[in-house]
């Protein structure tokens, strides 16, 4: 059964590709976390009552963790409109590269300049798009493309009076500022903290996992 060999390093992908800790996403799904990572360690044999409240969080279908030989290549993931943009995704939540469709609106609110780990590759269809980066400031007209260190401060907009349209392509960590929103990276954040805080003290008296 190749398929379900597979079923726990997709799933452990599709939460890691969410930013997610184990904790994260075994308290959405209504979980134990010792359960969660039996599952993705192919421990614990996996059953539609225990996949389907994952998938449902994870925004992802049974089949996508099961990927049999013949599965439909096709994405289906819905766009997310959110602060004057259109995210369309073209990938699956657990794809290693992670490539979007964004449609920057003319009338967005402004966003201050993002910082974070990660890589962007961005390539205009149609529309002027504003790149700030760093001390540059350059418009993209269609046909044009950039990369960029994400580690370097950008801010994206649409330069002209219509709508800018853009495919843009992340590794892991980029796509999690893009296109999560910011109360979810601070949950995330918060969440983490708490949990080192709590292994550093289960360490201080003599406490392991």
């Amino acid at each position: 059964m190749e398929e379900l060999d597979q079923l726990g390093p997709r799933l452990r992908a599709a939460r890691q590709g969410r930013g997610w800790t184990l904790d994260d996403l075994a308290s959405r799904a209504g979980m134990s976390v010792s359960t969660l990572s039996r599952l993705e360690s192919g421990k614990r044999q996996a059953s539609l009552e225990l996949l389907l409240p994952l998938t449902r969080q994870l925004g992802i279908r049974v089949d996508d963790l099961l990927a049999p030989a013949t599965r439909d290549p096709r994405v289906h993931r819905t766009p997310v409109t959110r602060g004057g943009m259109t995210i369309a995704p073209l990938t699956r939540t657990e794809s290693d590269v992670r490539a979007f469709k964004i449609t920057y609106r003319p009338d967005a609110p402004a966003r201050e300049p993002q910082v974070h780990d990660g890589h962007e590759w961005l390539y205009v269809l149609s529309g002027e798009l504003s790149l700030e980066l760093g001390e540059q400031r350059l418009t993209l007209l269609p046909g044009e493309a950039a990369e960029f260190d994400t580690i370097v401060p950008h801010r994206m907009r649409a330069a002209g009076p219509g709508p800018a349209e853009v495919i843009s392509i992340f590794n892991a960590a980029g796509e999690r500022v893009h296109v999560h929103s910011p109360a979810d990276e601070q949950a995330s954040t918060e969440r983490a903290s708490a949990e080192q805080a709590a292994g550093e003290i289960r360490s201080e008296h003599g406490h392991t996992d």
